[in-house]
């Protein structure tokens, strides 16, 4: 238990605790494990996700810092940089292994999750069709994207979509 990658989980996040960042609510689901963080992400206001809870799900590898963590969406949502389907996987340069840097905090991680809300990166798409009508057709992109928000984003999280059983994810 001792290992440097899980004195840093618990000293992350106690920080992210007594200083906890906007817009974020952060928890650990099981205390006994500490490479699986639950967030929720609210919607930023004046945007098209305000007033959605939108659940994000961190897995982090237990050579953590030294690799990325796995940041999947638990809510679907509507955005260029997010696969439209209940898997939820993200598109964000810093958690590219390519970018990754040991010296970047969790809590800078899930404030790039949360600014994507804000500003849609849609030149760096998973979805390129969303992409598209970001640029392209903007008012309907708000309108899908704000349909996402009322059928998915509102109420509680519903952390059982986050996790995939094998089978599940080997058939998608």
């Amino acid at each position: 238990m001792g290992t440097p990658g899980n004195k840093r989980l618990v000293r992350e996040l106690a920080d992210c605790h007594q200083n906890p960042p906007v817009g974020l609510t952060i928890s650990v689901p099981d205390e006994s494990n500490l490479y699986k963080w639950h967030v929720i992400v609210h919607g930023p206001p004046n945007t098209v996700y305000a007033g959605g809870n939108f659940g994000i799900v961190v897995n982090l590898p237990r050579d953590y810092p030294f690799r990325a963590p796995v940041v999947t969406f638990a809510t679907r949502i509507y955005h260029p940089n997010v696969t439209n389907d209940n898997l939820g996987n993200i598109c964000l340069s810093i958690l590219k292994a390519e970018n990754w840097k040991p010296a970047i905090k969790l809590v800078s991680v899930l404030e790039a999750v949360r600014n994507l809300l804000i500003e849609p990166q849609p030149d760096d798409p998973l979805e390129a069709r969303i992409a598209d009508e970001y640029k392209n057709d903007r008012k309907e992109f708000e309108k899908n994207a704000r349909s996402y928000v009322a059928q998915y984003a509102k109420g509680p999280v519903k952390w059982e979509n986050a996790e995939p059983t094998p089978a599940t994810a080997a058939s998608k």
